[in-house]
Protein backbone atom coordinates (compact mmCIF):
# COMPACT_ATOMS: atom_id res chain seq x y z
CA UNK A 1 0.00 0.00 0.00
CA UNK A 2 2.90 2.38 0.56
CA UNK A 3 3.83 1.58 -3.00
CA UNK A 4 0.78 2.67 -4.42
CA UNK A 5 0.44 6.03 -1.91
CA UNK A 6 3.82 7.03 -3.83
CA UNK A 7 2.81 6.43 -7.49
CA UNK A 8 -0.51 8.00 -6.75
CA UNK A 9 1.34 11.16 -5.41
CA UNK A 10 3.90 10.71 -8.30
CA UNK A 11 0.99 10.94 -10.90
CA UNK A 12 -1.10 13.60 -9.24
CA UNK A 13 2.48 15.86 -9.28
CA UNK A 14 2.40 15.06 -13.10
CA UNK A 15 -1.20 16.45 -13.83
CA UNK A 16 -2.94 13.03 -12.95
CA UNK A 17 -6.58 15.02 -12.01
CA UNK A 18 -7.55 11.10 -10.76
CA UNK A 19 -5.20 10.35 -8.93
CA UNK A 20 -6.33 12.45 -5.35
CA UNK A 21 -9.91 10.62 -6.10
CA UNK A 22 -7.46 7.24 -5.61
CA UNK A 23 -5.69 8.07 -3.16
CA UNK A 24 -7.77 9.40 -0.57
CA UNK A 25 -9.16 5.85 0.49
CA UNK A 26 -5.27 4.93 0.53
CA UNK A 27 -4.49 7.40 3.25
CA UNK A 28 -7.56 8.58 5.07
CA UNK A 29 -7.25 6.18 8.07
CA UNK A 30 -3.81 7.82 8.76
CA UNK A 31 -4.79 11.10 8.42
CA UNK A 32 -7.85 10.59 10.66
CA UNK A 33 -5.31 8.91 13.01
CA UNK A 34 -3.40 12.11 13.01
CA UNK A 35 -6.44 14.14 13.20
CA UNK A 36 -7.58 12.65 16.08
CA UNK A 37 -4.14 13.12 18.08
CA UNK A 38 -4.07 16.38 17.68
CA UNK A 39 -8.35 17.41 18.68
CA UNK A 40 -6.81 15.11 21.60
CA UNK A 41 -4.58 17.84 22.33
CA UNK A 42 -7.25 20.40 22.01
CA UNK A 43 -9.39 21.81 24.47
CA UNK A 44 -12.31 19.93 25.76
CA UNK A 45 -15.08 20.43 24.10
CA UNK A 46 -14.04 21.27 20.70
CA UNK A 47 -16.57 21.84 18.31
CA UNK A 48 -14.26 20.56 14.80
CA UNK A 49 -13.93 17.00 14.68
CA UNK A 50 -11.63 14.76 13.36
CA UNK A 51 -13.72 13.90 10.08
CA UNK A 52 -14.09 17.57 9.56
CA UNK A 53 -10.56 18.55 9.86
CA UNK A 54 -9.37 15.89 7.13
CA UNK A 55 -12.44 16.97 4.77
CA UNK A 56 -11.07 20.12 5.47
CA UNK A 57 -7.56 19.06 4.57
CA UNK A 58 -8.71 17.44 1.26
CA UNK A 59 -10.04 20.93 0.06
CA UNK A 60 -7.16 22.56 0.59
CA UNK A 61 -5.64 19.45 -0.99
CA UNK A 62 -7.91 20.06 -3.85
CA UNK A 63 -7.01 23.82 -4.62
CA UNK A 64 -2.64 22.98 -4.62
CA UNK A 65 -1.96 24.22 -8.19
CA UNK A 66 1.81 22.25 -8.56
CA UNK A 67 1.37 19.16 -5.97
CA UNK A 68 5.22 18.42 -4.95
CA UNK A 69 5.73 15.74 -2.40
CA UNK A 70 9.25 13.96 -2.08
CA UNK A 71 7.16 11.05 -1.08
CA UNK A 72 5.14 9.42 1.22
CA UNK A 73 6.27 10.98 4.79
CA UNK A 74 6.86 14.44 3.25
CA UNK A 75 3.19 14.12 2.62
CA UNK A 76 2.31 13.17 6.08
CA UNK A 77 4.09 16.08 7.45
CA UNK A 78 2.61 18.07 5.23
CA UNK A 79 -1.04 17.44 5.62
CA UNK A 80 -0.81 17.26 9.77
CA UNK A 81 0.99 20.93 8.68
CA UNK A 82 -2.51 21.84 6.97
CA UNK A 83 -4.30 20.16 9.48
CA UNK A 84 -2.48 21.98 12.33
CA UNK A 85 -3.27 25.48 10.56
CA UNK A 86 -6.59 24.58 10.10
CA UNK A 87 -7.03 24.28 13.77
CA UNK A 88 -5.19 27.95 14.63
CA UNK A 89 -7.52 28.86 12.09
CA UNK A 90 -10.37 27.78 13.61
CA UNK A 91 -9.66 28.36 16.93
CA UNK A 92 -8.69 32.27 16.48
CA UNK A 93 -12.72 32.68 14.98
CA UNK A 94 -14.19 30.85 17.81
CA UNK A 95 -12.12 33.17 20.60
CA UNK A 96 -12.56 36.29 17.87
CA UNK A 97 -16.35 35.52 18.17
CA UNK A 98 -16.30 35.37 22.15
CA UNK A 99 -14.00 37.48 23.07
CA UNK A 100 -13.93 40.52 20.56
CA UNK A 101 -11.14 39.72 18.66
CA UNK A 102 -8.62 39.14 21.22
CA UNK A 103 -6.00 36.45 20.26
CA UNK A 104 -4.20 33.64 22.41
CA UNK A 105 -1.70 31.53 22.77
CA UNK A 106 -1.61 27.95 21.27
CA UNK A 107 1.49 25.78 21.97
CA UNK A 108 2.28 23.63 19.03
CA UNK A 109 2.43 20.54 21.53
CA UNK A 110 2.74 19.50 25.18
CA UNK A 111 6.68 18.87 24.96
CA UNK A 112 7.08 22.14 22.92
CA UNK A 113 5.25 24.57 25.33
CA UNK A 114 7.30 27.45 23.78
CA UNK A 115 6.41 27.66 20.56
CA UNK A 116 2.71 29.14 20.03
CA UNK A 117 0.87 27.49 17.26
CA UNK A 118 -1.16 30.60 16.83
CA UNK A 119 1.20 32.91 15.63
CA UNK A 120 4.25 34.18 14.05
CA UNK A 121 6.27 31.68 15.95
CA UNK A 122 4.63 29.14 13.42
CA UNK A 123 6.64 30.95 10.29
CA UNK A 124 9.42 31.23 12.70
CA UNK A 125 9.59 27.59 13.36
CA UNK A 126 9.09 26.81 9.68
CA UNK A 127 11.96 28.82 8.74
CA UNK A 128 14.24 27.41 11.47
CA UNK A 129 13.45 23.72 10.50
CA UNK A 130 14.57 24.83 6.66
CA UNK A 131 18.10 25.78 8.91
CA UNK A 132 17.96 22.73 10.71
CA UNK A 133 17.19 20.30 7.42
CA UNK A 134 20.48 21.91 5.97
CA UNK A 135 22.16 21.04 9.28
CA UNK A 136 20.57 18.09 9.86
CA UNK A 137 17.71 16.62 7.84
CA UNK A 138 17.73 13.66 10.19
CA UNK A 139 17.11 15.75 13.17
CA UNK A 140 14.48 18.20 11.52
CA UNK A 141 12.77 14.97 9.85
CA UNK A 142 12.46 13.29 12.77
CA UNK A 143 11.50 16.66 14.74
CA UNK A 144 8.41 17.16 12.46
CA UNK A 145 7.50 13.26 12.43
CA UNK A 146 7.14 13.63 16.67
CA UNK A 147 5.87 17.47 16.76
CA UNK A 148 4.05 17.80 13.54
CA UNK A 149 2.71 14.70 12.74
CA UNK A 150 2.07 13.54 16.28
CA UNK A 151 3.92 10.01 15.59
CA UNK A 152 5.16 8.00 19.19
CA UNK A 153 8.75 7.57 19.16
CA UNK A 154 8.05 4.00 18.53
CA UNK A 155 6.88 4.69 15.49
CA UNK A 156 9.32 7.30 14.62
CA UNK A 157 11.68 4.97 14.77
CA UNK A 158 10.04 2.51 12.70
CA UNK A 159 9.92 5.26 9.93
CA UNK A 160 13.23 6.38 10.03
CA UNK A 161 14.82 2.48 9.99
CA UNK A 162 16.60 3.37 13.44
CA UNK A 163 16.31 2.89 16.90
CA UNK A 164 14.18 4.26 19.63
CA UNK A 165 16.65 5.82 21.54
CA UNK A 166 18.28 7.35 18.66
CA UNK A 167 15.11 9.10 18.31
CA UNK A 168 14.93 10.19 21.48
CA UNK A 169 18.89 11.72 21.60
CA UNK A 170 18.30 13.62 17.82
CA UNK A 171 14.62 14.85 18.88
CA UNK A 172 16.34 16.12 22.14
CA UNK A 173 19.31 17.96 19.90
CA UNK A 174 16.62 19.41 17.56
CA UNK A 175 14.23 20.56 19.86
CA UNK A 176 17.05 22.37 21.85
CA UNK A 177 18.49 23.52 18.44
CA UNK A 178 14.87 25.20 17.67
CA UNK A 179 14.40 26.75 21.11
CA UNK A 180 18.04 28.42 20.71
CA UNK A 181 17.09 29.29 17.16
CA UNK A 182 13.85 30.65 17.64
CA UNK A 183 14.53 32.61 21.41
CA UNK A 184 17.36 34.37 19.35
CA UNK A 185 15.10 35.80 16.77
CA UNK A 186 12.90 37.06 19.59
CA UNK A 187 16.03 38.97 20.79
CA UNK A 188 17.64 40.04 17.57
CA UNK A 189 14.24 40.39 15.31
CA UNK A 190 16.65 41.38 12.64
CA UNK A 191 17.58 37.96 11.75
CA UNK A 192 16.27 35.95 9.35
Amino acid sequence: MAQDITILLEEWERGDKTALDRLAPLVYPQLREIAGAYLRRERGGHTLQATALVNELFLKLMTRREPHFEGRQHFYTLTAKLMRLALIDHARTAKAGKRGGTAFPVPLHEEIPWVDASGQQMVDLDRALDELAALDAEQAQMFELRFLIGHTVDETAELMGTSKSSVDRKVRLARAWLFRRLNAAKENPSEP
